[in-house]
């Protein structure tokens, strides 16, 4: 893979190492599934139960696990001849620029979303609104002294943002200590994080992995135990070298992961644990045998290999600039009582947008973004 490739690719890959293009695309099609769970939103008056495309809040927990597995397989061979300082610059340049372009698109759409489902926003000036907006482009975590919308984020102008605080965090870990640990060790604190991780699904309050996106300690709690194993199983999954191969596994993993995410709630609200038994499931058995499967097609050519590739590379785009556009759909069908025939018309319009704007800035801003930052920053293979 030559240097352009490597700088504009889902994930910073070594050039002389091949490219887990399904993986990639199946990040994309879990990016399209929270657009369309996000969607839905609108009409679940914050009942998880009502909820259409239940599970779409999962494809943040199977992100993590990708991230886990692809640092590992790319940087994991690589600290002989690369600083912790080069590793932070690589990840800066692959997650920052669109982390920015979140942030501006957020601030520019913000007043469009004011009205009674966020009263905050018609009493938020312009100056505290261009603050949280720099602070937001910098990935900061914001106190909720700080929120301008009235849903307590960490980041209200562009919601999503609280889950690249956690890949961060879990970046500066891997750099720190995880990189160094034996596969043994590693064992040890997937099996612990999972016990973490299972105590939250299955004993929490909600029923669920629905969380992480405020400075408290209860949603802090969920971000960590969502973000820890998931990554650590990912990059175990990794060095283990398990790969599940088969016919067509881009269109497998991409039914399982849709049938994953899309799947109506269990239990009702009165068995909140069953639900989360089937959360856990999903986070420690299923994800990790979608990411095997996916890790099992080494092929760079197809069909089924174009169209993961172009998934891939709209994933990020389009699952960090998506939001604002639903937060003014949110707002548009609670304000105005929007029957859901009419709402999905729009729905499917706001699809088209996300993806239009993620297209966008993809190519005009990401890719040019990185490739200059790349050559002006790092050091020269």
């Amino acid at each position: 893979m030559n240097t352009t490739l490597t700088a504009t690719s889902t994930a910073t890959i070594a050039p002389a190492k091949s490219h887990y293009v399904v993986l990639d695309g199946l990040r994309g099609v879990a990016s399209l599934m929270v657009v369309i769970f996000h969607t839905f939103e609108a009409y679940a008056d914050g009942n998880p139960i009502k909820q259409i495309i239940n599970h779409g809040y999962l494809a943040v927990d199977f992100f993590f696990l990708l991230s886990g597995f692809v640092i590992a397989y790319a940087y994991d061979d690589r600290w002989s001849r690369m600083s912790k300082c080069e590793f932070y610059k690589r990840r800066l340049i692959r997650l920052q620029p669109m982390v920015v372009m979140g942030s501006l698109i957020g601030a520019a759409l913000f007043y469009f979303q004011k009205g009674s489902m966020f009263p905050l926003v018609a009493a938020t000036p312009v100056s505290k609104m261009l603050l949280v907006m720099l602070l937001g482009c910098t990935l900061l975590p914001l106190p909720v002294s700080l929120d301008i919308r009235g849903w307590s984020e960490m980041h209200p102008l562009d919601g999503p943002a609280w889950s690249l605080f956690f890949e961060y965090i879990a970046n500066i870990l891997y750099a720190v200590g995880l990189r160094r640990l034996s596969n043994r060790v590693l064992w040890v604190l997937v099996l612990l994080a999972g016990i973490f991780l299972g105590q939250l699904a299955i004993f929490g309050p909600r029923g669920d992995l629905i969380g992480g996106w405020s400075i408290n300690a209860a949603q802090l709690h969920i971000g960590f135990a969502r973000l820890l194993f998931p990554f650590l199983a990912g990059m175990l999954l990794m060095r283990i070298g398990k790969r599940i191969h088969t016919r067509a596994p881009f269109g497998i993993c991409t039914l399982l992961l849709v049938a994953a995410l899309a799947l109506p709630r269990f239990g009702g609200a009165q068995h909140l644990w069953i639900n989360g038994i089937y959360d856990l499931l999903c986070v420690i058995v299923l994800f990790p045998i979608i990411v095997a499967i996916g890790a099992g097609e080494k092929r760079v050519d197809g069909t089924s290999i174009r169209i993961a590739r172009f998934f891939g590379d709209l994933s990020y785009p389009l699952y960090i600039t998506h939001y604002p556009l639903i937060y003014i759909y949110t707002a548009w069908v609670v304000q105005e009582r929007i029957p859901p025939a009419r709402g999905a018309i729009w729905g499917v319009v706001l699809l088209i947008a996300a993806v239009s704007i993620a297209y966008a800035c993809l190519k005009f801003y990401d890719e040019p973004a990185r490739r200059w930052l790349s050559r002006r920053f790092l050091a020269k293979a």
